[in-house]
């Protein structure tokens, strides 16, 4: 019984200091910036590239000297990984993964994870302004925190984790504040989008009273899949949607009650095409 709440009281406490970590204010500039570059962990227990991507904006795009604005920035390359031994530095930026063409963090992540481990993939970079093909070898890597442990240990943990009445624990999920269109989006879980009838999209959680998203009839639990022909899987594919939408008055495709629908959407010249940082929202499950 004491071993039981001695595990409890660490589980608690770890998710307590998870929350408290994230939820922590930024108080400097840096720090501002740094939340305005969120950055995704390239690999997971399976396929494993070993590079954290940010998203980029018009700006850093300049800076990087990039003709068109898309891709992900390198922002840091784990030693002897993939990624480090197809001579991947930080500061690249990926444009495309085996030909595809990459526009934005939750698509690189994904192609990534959907990579068979020991394949082979051509990385089209581009560096101080010119662009390269280098070849790397998708590894594996276990992003278990019982990796080292042997499996007597854990078999003994995971008998003793089912007899306990686990926690509420905290879980993060991604969304992002588009000020152009108006809404607040998230991301959706498989759970989700099997509940609203999608693959994937972005689900708005909260439209702006009088902004473009409003007058064009988009609702609070409506799912945007599409912004014109471009396919939208998440919030921060929504926010390169809108950046590089052709006109300020284009079509969004959401589905509503299970049923797709196209509205058309004017922006606000005042607006501009500019989202907010991305943030992590914390929920309770």
């Amino acid at each position: 019984m004491n071993r039981n709440r001695s595990f409890m009281m660490i589980l608690l406490v770890s998710a307590i200091s998870v929350a408290g970590a994230l939820a922590q204010p930024l108080r400097t500039a840096a720090a501002e910036e740094a939340a305005r570059a969120k950055f995704f962990q390239v690999g997971g227990p399976s396929s494993f590239l070993g590079v954290a991507v940010a998203e980029l904006d018009t700006e850093r795009a300049k800076e990087l000297k990039l003709k068109e604005e898309h891709g992900v920035e390198v922002k840091s390359v784990e030693d002897d990984s993939p990624a480090s031994k197809a001579g991947v530095k930080a500061g690249d930026v990926v444009l495309e993964f085996n030909g595809q063409r990459v526009e934005g963090t939750e698509q690189f992540v994904r192609l990534v994870r959907e990579t068979p481990v020991g394949r082979h993939v051509k990385l089209l970079v581009s560096r101080n302004g010119s662009t390269q093909t280098l070849t790397a070898a998708i590894g594996s890597k276990s992003s278990s925190p019982f990796s080292a442990v042997n499996a007597k240990a854990l078999d003994e943990l995971k008998s003793r984790m089912k007899s306990l009445q686990m926690p509420d624990m905290v879980h993060a999920t991604m969304s992002m504040q588009s000020r152009a269109l108006g809404v607040e989006s998230e991301s959706l879980s498989s759970q989700l989008a099997e509940y609203f009838g999608v693959k994937d999209g972005a689900l708005v959680r909260s439209v702006t009273h009088g902004s473009a998203a409003e007058k064009a009839g988009i609702k609070a639990g409506d799912v945007i899949t599409k912004v014109g022909d471009r396919k939208v899987t998440g919030p921060g594919e929504l926010s390169v949607a809108i950046r590089s939408a052709p006109a300020k008055t284009f079509s969004v495709t959401v589905v509503r009650n299970q049923k797709e629908m196209t509205l058309n959407v004017t922006l606000d010249e005042r607006s501009g095409n500019r989202s907010s940082p991305v943030a992590l929202d914390l929920k309770t499950l």
